[in-house]
């Protein structure tokens, strides 16, 4: 009987699991990817962070220098070495298809077997889980989601439709404008530039702002969002200064759009199937289960690879309370 099973690998997986080797306790992490990096391995080429190495770390261990802002391959390494720096008992590829509690003790079912512990952390990230809003009529293109943009190079000589007034929308269109394709960008209401000089070193301080206030009982200082919606990393900022990066209203009907490509960039959804049983909407049911890094909803900068820290050490924390209450 273990103490902990940590579903998933991304940051929140690993922070969690930091703490939890620090409680000395007994644990495992599932892992649906091949290999370390979860969902950064799936990011598309140019895809990078929006704040520096120095402001992107996870518990324990710094992530090594890069100049400028580190690209998916940075964080894909930092993260194999964290795994091995801190002996984390990673394994993968693993799918759990079904967690269930028997009024004591949790069960995951994985493709192969049938694991056993005390607890659960779900750190399964939202990457498997990209959302795509209903719209009327058919379109006779290729639809795509940014969660499998590949890049700007499949798109050349083509026409492509953007939908999304968020970092991914702005960023891919951004980057197929700079590559000269023909791009129309469509969004909801029109985009909200945050000031020029915010990156993520900042939108983590905010968040850290808030928590602590929180923390304090006092008034929340407010969400990130209230700067707007777009961080404008230097590729955003040269095609909508250069006049390139112009939104669209959008459209009503699928039948209004007029081009050979068409990307969602409009977000994702916790990637919570394997424990629906256990949650009410998305609060747990039952004691035990913790759900750590999914967004502002499991606490302010919680998704990011910074901000997931005291969330992931609350988790563990509670979970060795649970797991040696006489400690």
């Amino acid at each position: 009987m273990l103490d902990c099973i940590v579903i998933g690998a991304g940051q929140a997986g690993l922070a969690t699991s930091y703490y939890l080797r620090r409680k000395g306790l007994d644990f495992q992490i599932l892992d649906a990817e091949p290999s370390p990096g979860a969902a950064w391995r799936h990011a598309w080429p140019s895809l990078t962070l929006f704040s520096n190495s120095a402001s992107s770390n996870l518990p324990g261990w710094p992530m090594p220098h890069h100049d400028g802002f580190p690209p998916a391959s940075h964080v894909i390494d930092y993260f194999a070495r964290y795994e091995q720096r801190y002996d984390l008992p990673v394994r993968r590829p693993v799918r759990v298809q079904e967690v269930s509690h028997d009024g004591e003790n949790f069960h995951v079912t994985t493709d192969d077997e049938l694991l056993n512990a005390r607890t659960v952390v779900a750190a399964t990230g939202t990457w498997s889980s990209p959302f795509i809003p209903y719209y009327p009529g058919s379109f006779a293109g290729r639809q795509w989601h940014s969660a499998f943009y590949p890049g700007p190079d499949p798109f050349r000589c083509e026409s492509v439709a953007v939908v999304g007034a968020g970092n991914s929308g702005a960023q891919i269109a951004a980057e197929l404008v700079l590559s000269g394709v023909d791009t129309t960008w469509f969004t909801a209401k029109p985009p909200r530039w945050m000031p020029d000089d915010v990156d993520g070193r900042v939108l983590f301080q905010r968040n850290r702002a808030r928590l602590n206030a929180m923390m304090r009982g006092e008034p929340d200082p407010g969400a990130d969002t209230n700067l707007g919606d777009i961080v404008v990393v230097p590729p955003v900022k040269r095609a909508r200064d250069e006049g390139l990066l112009e939104a669209s209203p959008m459209f009503s009907s699928l039948d209004e759009v007029k081009a050979d490509h068409l990307i969602w960039c409009t977000g994702f959804r916790p990637a919570l199937g394997p424990f629906r049983a256990l949650l009410d909407g998305r609060t747990p049911t039952v004691e035990g289960l913790f759900l750590v890094g999914y967004g502002t909803w499991t606490g302010p900068g919680s998704a990011t690879i910074t901000g997931v820290s005291p969330f992931a050490k609350q988790a563990a924390g509670d979970i060795a309370k649970l797991c040696s209450p006489n400690l």
